[in-house]
């Protein structure tokens, strides 16, 4: 038994190009959808782009109203009846042939349904796949009408920046048997598209001359010189595109970048508000522990004997003694400093606890009682929490962190969040874009 070891090769090389290329195809995708992500309204632009990073053979895309005989015309360029050719409407999608290196796209008509299928294939056509546009109009209709002209202006504007070209072909002129009306029409045109040159055709002449072999028939149908024409174009696409990918990615480039800069600028304003915030809510809270500690110097400076530590008695439970009457100006005296440390809290709207620290009794949800407890009945307590470091720490400690889970404060550290996503998003398109630009 003999192994074609030749066969195997050519097959695993086959499978392996294969392969390849649909990673290819993959990775060109994942970078148009990430600029797309962030530039959406660039569909069209992108999708451009995508072709021009593509192996898609130079495209011919024939555009033109409803029976104006572009499927007709595509079968004499080709040579073969590849197009459905009828009566009634036929094209309502994208037909498309490759022959001789070239891609033939015989799109749905002007006057299709705009917000049908058969539009967006129309769209994709002309804006998307095409190198080569050939702008059919029957003669014997007379000259452009309300759409036609603005498309074709719309064109020739497209072609000026991309180096595209549109040709625009004049087909059943055989049904135009009046020289003077033919020529009238023909000048009516010229003055509406004055840059463009005309080529009349006519398939019908040229399929006849060819079935009869007639070489004066099919040099009057004009479909040789458009032929010509049509050579000429082709050998100037590669060219084309390279312009034309390069003027996507230098205006992708700016659009992208203009808008990170302005997400940057957003980002910065918004981290120098969050850093004032703090700074300012620090400067308070400083403030205001400084100045509770010196209204408390009074309440906590003790004669030799302090009543407050004297316990009550069974006896005198009911009674008011001295040691209640200074456990109570000591309450007074923390009282008024919660209430100085609580005022500066407001101001800067660190109020409630966060929701997942929140009982069932609102009235206790407070930030001052989760902080500082309810109640201070000995001057060490005071001495502890207010004068000595370790407790001025710990309060600035604890206020701050409060302070940061604030309504206010998550707020804007989730626009911060968000906006650095979006920064992240914009990198990650310009980095895809200059992946695109790498494609030969």
């Amino acid at each position: 038994m003999t192994i074609n070891l030749a066969g195997y090769l050519q097959l695993d090389l086959y499978a392996r190009n294969a392969e390849n290329k649909v990673m290819d195809i993959q990775v060109l995708d994942q970078a148009v959808q990430k600029i797309q992500d962030v530039l959406p309204e660039r569909v069209i632009d992108l999708t451009r782009l995508k072709v021009l990073c593509s192996a898609v053979p130079a495209t011919i895309t024939v555009i033109g109203k409803y029976n104006h005989g572009k499927s007709r015309l595509l079968n004499e360029l080709i040579g073969h009846d590849i197009f459905a050719v009828a009566d009634r409407r036929e094209t309502v999608n994208l037909a498309e042939h490759i022959q001789q290196q070239a891609r033939w796209l015989d799109a749905p008509g002007l006057d299709a349904d705009v917000v049908g299928q058969d539009d967006r294939y129309a769209q994709d056509a002309l804006w998307c796949q095409a190198d080569i546009r050939l702008f059919v109009h029957s003669l014997k209709e007379g000259e452009l009408d309300a759409a036609e002209q603005p498309l074709l202006q719309q064109l020739q504007q497209d072609d000026a920046q991309s180096q595209r070209q549109t040709l625009l072909v004049l087909t059943q002129i055989d049904q135009v048997a009046d020289s003077a009306v033919y020529e009238q029409i023909c000048q009516s045109i010229g003055a509406q598209a004055p840059s463009l040159k005309q080529f009349p055709v006519s398939a019908t002449r040229h399929r006849q001359g060819l079935q009869s072999a007639k070489a004066l028939l099919q040099q009057k149908s004009g479909i040789a010189a458009l032929q010509q024409a049509l050579h000429v174009a082709l050998a100037a696409v590669p060219q084309a595109r390279q312009h034309e990918k390069a003027m996507l990615c230098r205006v992708l480039q700016q659009s992208l970048t203009a808008q990170q800069h302005v997400l940057v600028l957003q980002q910065q304003q918004l981290q120098q508000l969050q850093q004032q915030q703090r700074c300012d809510f620090d400067r308070d809270l400083a403030g205001v522990l400084h100045k509770v500690t010196e209204d408390l110097q009074e309440t906590i400076r003790a004669r030799s004997d302090d009543d407050a530590l004297i316990a009550d008695s069974f006896e005198n439970m009911f009674k008011m003694t001295a040691g209640k009457q200074e456990r109570a100006r000591i309450q007074v005296a923390y009282s008024k400093a919660c209430l100085e440390i609580n005022s500066v809290l407001i101001q800067h709207g660190v109020v409630s606890l966060p929701v997942q620290q929140r009982s069932h009794v609102r009235s206790i949800d407070t930030i001052m009682i989760a902080v500082l407890g309810v109640s201070v009945k000995f001057r060490q307590d005071l001495q502890r929490i207010f004068c000595e470091t370790a407790g001025r720490e710990r309060l600035s400690r604890d206020f701050a962190h409060y302070f940061e889970l604030s309504d206010a404060r998550q707020a804007l550290a989730s626009q911060l969040k968000n906006l650095q996503s979006q920064i992240d998003q914009q990198q990650h398109a310009l980095d895809a874009l200059q992946c695109l630009e790498a494609i030969a």
